[in-house]
């Protein structure tokens, strides 16, 4: 690509072109022995045929099938959602394809990164306390809790203070002012908040999660929850927990403790469970939580970070508020860095599984052995049979963002999504909320809800997530660095408080693939050593949505 292209043809079998910028109807295109006009105006990250076609006829992106045709189109037209429909190609069991190119990664031989070293042989790439209700009946506690400890310990995490524009409306009221001169208000005034001086200086945080979950839904919904919950006890970024249960929901205690030791049989964290039916009164409950907290973050601050191979670096690839250009640059990006990682021995999780839709067949193919092949394709199926059953395929999956920005169909938006992946074979397939401790790529069965998906990732063990946008997406995670990448440069200049790279350069031809890629391995290892903290951190941006099966795409 470079900088004088207008459009581009992703793969060798597609017959549509992706505009790269705004094309004016009329204009002359050129390609290969294909010279005609466009029909209409085309917006930059969407795509018009290479060829005419009748209608019922296959559109083709990246190689693979992506929609039909609901009518005649000639050559020329832009493809919507009125003239074309999803369609995807059936899978099935096929041969292994497991040779692929490896990446050049001597750039990075001997490279470390400064990590929180556990007993298990896990690396964090930071130290957190979590302080954990087990069912929703317990989010006020954690609140409290929260209340009483998170500025006393120096963990208020809020970029910018807002109280000094309340307090100018509030001056502007009593003056008298109308509603008129209230909207038309200059109120810039705001400054940065800078949080007190830590008290536990190697301790990153204290995480106070919540739910809406644990009792009331049916007790497969709370024994996944406890899964979810041991995922992040476990987790490498995590010292130990505080755990506040009711007593009579579904989540018991013992749940979550024989989910932990699936996980970890010699678990050997820090973990105070209370439950409040048996304490008593709120008073004693959140006394003894507040002082056992306390003492384990005295010994989670024990903790040094120490150099680590980056072997040991678990990422988790995500996207959200995709657009037309995600699958030409950031999520290629985040292949060729998933490839590299994998080539050095660590582990990298593709989830999102209704945005897999239609590249079924390659990913099954990629499967190192028949029995994972078939886990993934039962998994795939089983979920979009549910998703049906629930009232919405797959086929619903794109945002009206999305399809604004030029992802039209499920198949196509998928297509792109799944470049986050690479080309190397599949080592795992993972269903929720299982944990991933194979190296390699893994794939994880998870909605392709943003939040939802990005918790579930780090349940499994992502100790960094990428996370793509073309439109922009604040997403982050309490205990995970979110590092957030952008499709395009206008995003990038855009929303610079919520971006950290732009990998927008590819679109304009200025660096390949490659160079981005060797950018964002560079950042991921000053994210992981604590030099470096992603955007979504700064902004104490810590969302934690579990998954109810079946109910989200």
């Amino acid at each position: 690509m470079n900088d004088k292209q207008l459009f581009l043809q992703i793969h060798p079998e597609d017959n549509v072109l992706v505009a790269l910028q705004d094309l004016p109807a009329g204009m002359e295109i050129r390609f290969g022995d294909a010279h005609f006009r466009l029909v209409g105006g085309v917006k930059a990250k969407h795509k018009f045929t290479l060829e005419p076609l009748a209608a019922g006829d296959e559109v083709r992106m990246y190689g693979v099938l992506v929609g039909r045709t609901n009518a005649a189109l000639p050559q020329g037209e832009t493809i919507t959602t009125e003239n074309i429909h999803h369609a995807a190609s059936p899978f099935e069991l096929g041969p292994r394809k497991l040779d692929w190119q490896k990446p050049d990664v001597s750039a990075f031989a001997g490279r470390t990164f400064m990590g929180y070293h556990r007993t298990n042989g896990a690396v964090g790439t930071a130290n957190y306390w979590l302080v954990i209700p087990m069912v929703f009946c317990e989010n006020r506690n954690v609140l409290v809790m929260k209340q009483a400890l998170e500025e006393k310990l120096g963990y208020t995490k809020r970029s910018r203070d807002y109280e000094p524009e309340v307090d100018q409306l509030i001056e502007l009221y009593r003056a008298g002012s109308t509603v008129e001169d209230i909207l038309n208000a200059d109120i810039s005034a705001s400054k940065r908040r800078d949080s007190g001086q830590r008290l536990f200086e190697h301790v990153d945080g204290v995480k106070f999660l919540n739910h809406q979950m644990g009792c009331g839904g049916t007790r497969t919904d709370a024994e996944t929850l406890c899964g979810l919950l041991a995922g992040y006890i476990t987790h490498p970024n995590v010292a130990g927990a505080t755990v506040l249960s009711l007593g009579c929901q579904h989540a018991q205690a013992s749940i979550l403790r024989e989910e932990i030791a699936k996980r970890d049989p010699a678990f050997d964290k820090p973990l105070y469970i209370f439950e409040q039916q048996l304490m008593g009164t709120e008073t004693n409950l959140i006394q003894q939580a507040l002082k056992h907290t306390f003492a384990g973050l005295m010994q989670a601050n024990q903790l040094r970070r120490q150099p680590a191979p980056l072997n040991k670096l678990c990422l988790g690839l995500e996207c959200g508020g995709s657009d037309g250009f995600s699958g030409i640059s950031a999520n290629p990006a985040l292949g060729y860095v998933s490839d590299m990682l994998v080539t050095m021995g660590g582990s990298v999780i593709l989830s999102e599984f209704p945005e897999l839709c239609g590249v079924e067949q390659n990913l099954s193919d990629r499967c190192v052995d028949e029995p994972t092949a078939l886990r993934f394709m039962e998994l795939m199926q089983t979920y979009a049979a549910k998703a049906e059953a629930d009232g919405s395929g797959f086929y619903a999956n794109p945002s009206p963002g999305n399809i604004r920005d030029g992802l039209i169909t499920d198949a196509i938006k998928s297509a792109g999504a799944a470049k986050k992946g690479g080309t190397s074979p599949v080592t795992a397939v993972v269903d929720y909320p299982g944990a991933v401790n194979k190296p390699g790529l893994n794939l994880l069965c998870t909605p392709g809800n943003d939040v939802e998906s990005t918790t579930a990732e780090v349940g499994a063990g992502a100790n960094v997530v990428l996370f793509t946008t073309g439109l922009g997406t604040p997403t982050g995670n309490p205990i995970a660095p979110v590092i957030k990448l952008s499709t395009n440069t206008k995003l990038f200049e855009r929303m610079p408080d919520i971006i950290d790279i732009n990998c927008g350069t590819i679109i304009e031809g200025t660096e390949t693939i490659q160079q981005v890629a060797h950018r964002i391995l560079d950042y991921i290892i000053d994210v992981a050593s604590g030099n470096v903290q992603p955007k979504a951190v700064l902004l104490g941006q810590d969302d934690f949505i579990p998954w109810r099966r079946g109910v989200s795409l």
